[in-house]
């Protein structure tokens, strides 16, 4: 490894000014050329407590209400929200967007339920392939806290943007209640978030986060729904009480996702800089990857797999980040399983431990396998379809993390 390693408050209400407007374009600090943040902008000392990955979902539907249940991991002030429309064909409207805590289900805490705004605006219009970021929401949001997002459009069509396998339940409704504490007209239940990909606050200075790009695995699959048991919920709790400046994590991993192909959302290499590079405040970068690529069974070699792995590395470490890569977990029982994967495993894990390429590695492959057949999970970590780890295995993979990886100080070009 390289040596780069250096050392329930209320939210508040938000002045509401009449009027839509469309917002002016923005391009927040690192976007790609094609994915275009409009509303205010970006500020530098704002860091992310919660991310999903975008991803396309069926068709949206006109005067629909979302109510969105979401944890947090920093705490911080002036809440803002980031609404992405990355994988729609057509303008989508946006003309009522509330913030609240959580009391029950999808019932608020009475007086937490506060407007954004976007440039002073009540409305945003997102155009197609972009996102819109909110203004500061004043007042202070706890760690840890069940924040609530209730967004309306009146014209919502065609390809949905949002998160399909959220393992929290969400809510919808037929109209705008967006600005209601009770939850008397979010009767229908759903397992996805939409249109929501990113939460940023401002917490004390120095503070940063930590992005985790994964598969389902990351993406908690196996994990208790509604209980926020996957492992990078693990790991916020952990950082939460350490004593490093990374205290932010945001778990952008998608089931089925690849490091080279398109699948299970856009391959990671596609989706590194939307969901990864220009989320705020990062300082470090887990990559928990490579999994998928194999079992795909597409002839994907070590070879390939690690020329990923390091035109990764390259982009992270050109934006002044760094990267801890993870060791691909054993899978054997899973029905494409084979001897062939297996060996292809073994020399991507041998890069990843011992090329130094990385600035730190967590060795999820030594932490999750059965010291009786390596090439097994632990049956005591083990989901059940002996790839997916349980809530146990979650929690031991976090567990595994040295947290001043994640504390490092960077020494490449920042941007």
């Amino acid at each position: 490894m390289r040596a780069r390693f250096a050392r329930a408050g209320r939210l508040g209400a938000l002045l509401l000014l009449a009027g839509a407007i469309q917002a002016t374009p923005v391009h927040a600090s690192g976007d790609q050329p094609g994915f275009v943040v409009v509303g205010a902008p970006v500020d530098r000392r704002d860091v992310v407590t919660w991310g999903a990955s975008a991803d396309r979902m069926g068709d949206s539907a006109a005067d629909r209400g979302y109510r969105l249940v979401v944890h947090t991991s920093v705490a911080g002030s002036d809440l803002r929200i980031r609404l992405s429309n990355a994988f729609g064909d057509r303008p989508v409207t946006f003309d009522s967007v509330y913030a609240g805590r959580r009391q029950e289900g999808a019932a608020l805490v009475p007086g937490s339920n506060h407007r954004l705004t976007f440039r002073g605006a009540r409305s945003v219009t997102v155009p197609a392939g972009a996102a819109a970021l909110s203004d500061p929401l004043p007042g202070r949001l706890p760690a840890a806290t069940d924040l609530v997002v209730s967004i309306h459009s009146p014209d919502a069509a065609g390809p949905a943007t949002g998160h399909g396998m959220a393992m929290q339940t969400s809510y919808t409704s037929q109209g705008d209640h967006t600005a209601e504490d009770s939850a008397t007209h979010w009767t229908q239940t759903i397992g996805s978030w939409s249109y929501l990909d990113t939460l940023s606050v401002r917490p004390t200075a120095g503070t940063a986060a930590v992005v985790a790009l994964g598969d389902s695995i990351t993406d908690g699959w196996q994990s208790t729904a509604d209980l926020n048991r996957r492992w990078p919920d693990y790991l916020a709790r952990r950082l939460r009480s350490a004593g490093t400046h990374v205290k932010g994590v945001a778990d952008e991993g998608i089931s089925g996702n690849q490091v080279l192909a398109d699948g299970g959302g856009q391959s990671a290499l596609k989706r590194l800089q939307r969901d990864v590079l220009s989320q705020p405040g990062v300082r470090t970068v887990f990559l928990f990857e490579g999994v998928n690529d194999l079992k795909a069974h597409t002839g994907v070699t070590a070879q390939d797999l690690i020329a990923g792995y390091r035109e990764i590395v390259e982009r992270v470490h050109a934006a002044g980040k760094c990267v801890v890569g993870a060791t691909v977990a054993p899978f054997k029982g899973w029905p494409e399983w084979d001897p062939a994967d297996e060996k292809v495993r073994g020399e991507v894990n041998q890069f990843i431990r011992n090329s130094g390429e990385f600035d730190a590695v967590t060795d999820f492959d030594h932490t999750l396998r059965s010291p009786y057949d390596p090439e097994r999970i632990l049956p005591v970590f083990d989901g059940g379809d002996h790839l997916h780890p349980n809530d146990k295995g979650m929690q031991a993979m976090a567990d595994a993390v040295d947290l001043t990886s994640l504390d490092c100080a960077a020494s490449h070009p920042r941007d």
